[in-house]
């Protein structure tokens, strides 16, 4: 009877869990906690990520600006220093990203599901590196802080999305 009984709740453990897999993750906040809160959680409604923009000053990550699907984030950070725009492949996804930082952001490499490191800023800071916490998830949407630079960065993990009519 015993028996009978451990096996139905082993059972039903395991059904439960993968009904209720999991699938989002989160890393950061990486660098300092000045400037103003953003998140770009209602972008990725309109899709995957698909392209970047990144202004770089001899120091800092001073702005980023992240397309979903084909509609651009507002534009965080400041004016100041070089922008630069990578955009991805179709169906590229960004699978890891790494950086530096110290009061603020000072290195952004994102690597992707094809093999690419799109890389931005200097090397110097403290180094950290994020990767998504469950398997086949890609990087959804980007949050932080900023004010005349980047002055900090989270990363929001979750699956790929499964239809798009606008990417």
């Amino acid at each position: 009877m015993l028996t009978i009984a451990l096996l139905a709740l082993l059972c039903a453990s395991t059904s439960a869990s993968a009904i209720q897999a999991r699938a989002s993750s989160y890393n950061g906040e990486y660098g300092g906690g000045g400037g103003k809160r953003f998140s770009h959680s209602s972008y990725q409604l309109e899709g995957p990520i698909t392209a970047l923009r990144v202004r770089v000053n001899t120091l800092f990550i001073v702005g980023l600006q992240v397309r979903y699907g084909k509609v651009w984030s507002e534009y965080v950070g400041g004016s100041l220093g070089d922008l630069e725009e990578i955009f991805l492949n179709p169906g590229e996804s960004v699978i890891q990203v790494s950086g530096k930082y110290k009061l603020y952001l000072r290195k952004l490499v994102f690597v992707t599901d094809k093999g690419r490191y799109l890389s931005f800023g200097k090397d110097t800071g403290t180094s950290f590196n994020a990767v998504p916490l469950y398997p086949n998830t890609v990087l959804r949407f980007i949050s932080g802080r900023a004010g005349a630079v980047i002055d900090s960065i989270g990363l929001h993990w979750d699956t790929y999305p499964s239809s798009c009519s606008s990417c």
